[in-house]
This record gives structure tokens, C-alpha cells and sequence, in this order.
């Protein structure tokens, strides 16, 4: 007996997070950045300003070019179904809110001169989170630690070392905050 294929909608926070940053990046070049400026860019702007506020979840939307889009969206769609199926959709949007409204906050008060946009952060907290799926019996797994030293490690390094427009503060911190939400369900299961 055949079985027929069929596509399968899985991970829909995932899918929804590629297909609102692709829009968004769609928008930006059709509106000559004004678009990114106005929704999917965080920067120092007043805080009584409810775009500010928005602006706090939705810059990891907006990227500053095709070729930023497709290296976080990539690899949000390798690692983020597996989070996804493992942790819940529930989860997987509030590691993505949380890591957008820290970098926001941490963007805000330390790099007041810099606008912050993509979805770096996320990816980083994708990748640390992702490195505790085989996390038993109270254990850290060895690969936690490696993947934290080559991702965060490589981003002190950059941050010190080349002056470029990457936030690896963003990175760091997104990494900072999917290794400690990865460590805190895991634990809970024990």
C-alpha cells in the first residue's frame, strides 16, 4: 500500500517567526527602510513613545538585508521545530519574546547610539537551548559547555576584536538566555 505525501504544518512559531521577518524585510526594501526604522529596529528613543515598547519585540523581525535574513532563518529552521516539538510553541514564543525585550533593554541602556534589528539573539538562545535536549539526570552535557565556548566565546572575541555592525551583545545575550531557560526546564523535570 502507497501512503501519499503531504505537507504537514509543524512548528507554527517557527513558521510564523520566518514568515513575519521575511515580510518585514520585504517591507523595509519596498518602503526604503522606513518600514525598519519605524517597526523592526530597536533603538534610543523615548520611553513615554509606544513604538518604543513594540519596537522592543519586533526588531528581531526586521534584518538589514537579504543576506542577514537568510542566516538567521536558517538556522532558526534547523533548530527551532525540534525546540518547538520538544519544549511546546508556548515555550519557543517566550524564548523569542524574552530574548527580544533583554537585547532591547540591554541595547537601550548600554548602546544608546546603536540601532539593533534581526533575530541574532534568538538564534543564539536557539542554539544554547538546543544543546540541552539530551540533558538527563541533573547532568550539564558536555556539548552545552563546548557549544558555549566556540558561540559565546567567538562573540567576546569578536565584540573585543573587529569592529563590524554585528551586535554580539545580542548574541551573547541571547545565548545567555536560552543556556539559562534550557538549564531551568530541564532541571525542573529531575
Amino acid at each position: 500500500m502507497k501512503s501519499k505525501l503531504k505537507i504537514k504544518f509543524n512548528a507554527p512559531v517557527v513558521l510564523i517567526l520566518v514568515t513575519v521577518s521575511f515580510v518585514a524585510t520585504l517591507l523595509n526594501y519596498i518602503t526604503f527602510g522606513v518600514s525598519g526604522r519605524l517597526l523592526f529596529m530597536t533603538y534610543h528613543s523615548s520611553l513615554l513613545s509606544p513604538l518604543t515598547w513594540i519596537r522592543a519585540f519586533t526588531h528581531i523581525f526586521g534584518h538589514a538585508d537579504w543576506s542577514h535574513l537568510v542566516g538567521n532563518m536558517s538556522y532558526i529552521l534547523l533548530l527551532g521545530p525540534l525546540l518547538e516539538e520538544k519544549y511546546s510553541s508556548k515555550t519557543l514564543a517566550e524564548v523569542a519574546a524574552i530574548t527580544a525585550v533583554v537585547t532591547s533593554i540591554i541595547n537601550y541602556i548600554f548602546f544608546p547610539n546603536i540601532a539593533l534589528c534581526g533575530a541574532s539573539g534568538v538564534v543564539f538562545a536557539f542554539i544554547l537551548l538546543s544543546s540541552f535536549t539530551s540533558f538527563k539526570d541533573g547532568e550539564i552535557p558536555i556539548t552545552f559547555i563546548m557549544v558555549a565556548i566556540f558561540y559565546i566565546g567567538q562573540q567576546i572575541f569578536e565584540g573585543i576584536t573587529v569592529d563590524d555592525n554585528i551586535s554580539n551583545m545580542a548574541h551573547i545575550v541571547g545565548g545567555i538566555i536560552g543556556g539559562i531557560i534550557g538549564y531551568g526546564f530541564n532541571r525542573k523535570k529531575e
